[in-house]
């Protein structure tokens, strides 16, 4: 090829969702197919988003509020944070990309885990940054490890927290020792994208140390335990300078007015998401109790999934379970390990029945 393309793309891979319902069933020639890949809410969404919608659908000839101004105006009386402390993306991925394009020159460094959220490594390549990465302890987060990797470039951390695919957190206590110790010209960056899902007492309260530190950002987003996660809308709480730098660089009109309407209506239902969220427990600590009848190597989580030791290579439960009609997702970065989403108690029984046959 004769085109010239930038070379900070040699280093970079597309991204791989998990497989879609219909393309299992078509290359299988299967009839029914649960999808337990990509960490969805398996009881959908709000019934006051989907009115949402419907109520918006005559608007779709025009722009959307290229402010966000209902939804900033709402999420902010939620969080009890100011309006200008907020930022809004097509997805929390959106967010991370700007924030690599703000934060990022060639040859700076962003350090994270090695087995973490893949968008972080595509952020920074595309902006010729230098990536380190911090191996897990207990599947965990590191911080302490984390420290002697900072250096003078280091103008980026991301820490998923609880990660991604381990569903392990770090503590409080943890994260404000890494806070202190960080120098306050390195952008912190957590991303909380399962917060809704976090029962532990000692999981930091992070909108507080904004209080404090100037230097953090907090991503969340309506994709999981709202249950919005085709509509791409994600959101971000940090310093009013922070959030106005960010801006310069947001493109405009990015989130869409569909999804706009729906995540207004959403926050106004917490039933439905303290429902969604107790019914994922329930699924949870029925699944830690086969895991333990089948002798099965677990991690215990703080999110939506579940990463269990396949005790073969992760690419034939893969390939085993999607026959049998389940899309689970291998574990990027841990050999042997996969990643399972928690479905409805339903799913998750037909899950383990299937298990069971294949060991």
């Amino acid at each position: 090829m004769n085109i010239k393309y930038r070379k900070e793309i040699n280093n970079m891979q597309p991204y791989v969702p998990g497989k879609p319902i219909e393309d299992v069933q078509k290359e299988l020639g299967l009839k029914d197919v649960i999808k337990l890949a990509s960490n969805e809410n398996p009881h959908g969404c709000s019934p006051m988003a989907k009115e949402a919608i419907k109520q918006e659908l005559d608007n779709l000839a025009y722009y959307p509020d290229g402010n966000t101004g209902r939804l900033r105006s709402n999420l902010s009386s939620f969080l009890n944070v100011d309006e200008d402390q907020l930022i809004f993306g097509a997805g929390s991925d959106e967010i991370i990309g700007i924030l690599a394009e703000v934060f990022l020159c060639p040859g700076d460094e962003l350090l994270t885990s090695d087995q973490s959220f893949p968008r972080y490594d595509s952020a920074a390549h595309l902006m010729g940054a230098k990536i380190v990465k911090t191996p897990l302890t207990n599947y965990t987060y590191d911080l302490n490890a984390m420290k002697e990797q900072v250096s003078k470039k280091t103008k980026l951390v991301i820490l998923a927290n609880p990660n991604n695919p381990t569903a392990t957190y770090f503590t409080s206590s943890s994260l404000e020792d890494f806070l202190d110790f960080l120098p306050d010209n390195v952008m912190l960056v957590l991303d909380e994208a399962y917060y809704e899902y976090v029962d532990a007492k000692d999981y930091p309260k992070s909108l507080e140390l904004l209080e404090k530190h100037s230097n953090i950002i907090i991503l969340r987003t309506f994709s999981k335990a709202y249950g919005l996660a085709s509509l791409r809308v994600g959101y971000g709480i940090a310093s009013a300078e922070i959030i106005e730098l960010l801006n310069r660089v947001r493109n405009p009109f990015n989130v869409n007015s569909l999804a706009q309407q729906a995540a207004i209506a959403s926050l106004k239902d917490q039933d439905f998401v303290n429902k969604a969220v107790k019914l994922n427990k329930e699924v949870k600590e029925y699944i830690y109790g086969e895991f333990d009848k089948l002798n099965i190597e677990y991690l215990p989580s703080q999110a939506n999934f579940i990463m269990f030791n396949a005790k073969r290579p992760s690419l034939e439960l893969f390939e085993a379970l999607q026959e049998r009609g389940f899309i689970i997702r291998p574990a990027f970065g841990v050999p042997n390990w996969v990643r399972v989403t928690l479905g409805t108690m339903e799913q998750m029984e037909a899950f383990i029945e299937t298990l069971k046959e294949i060991y």
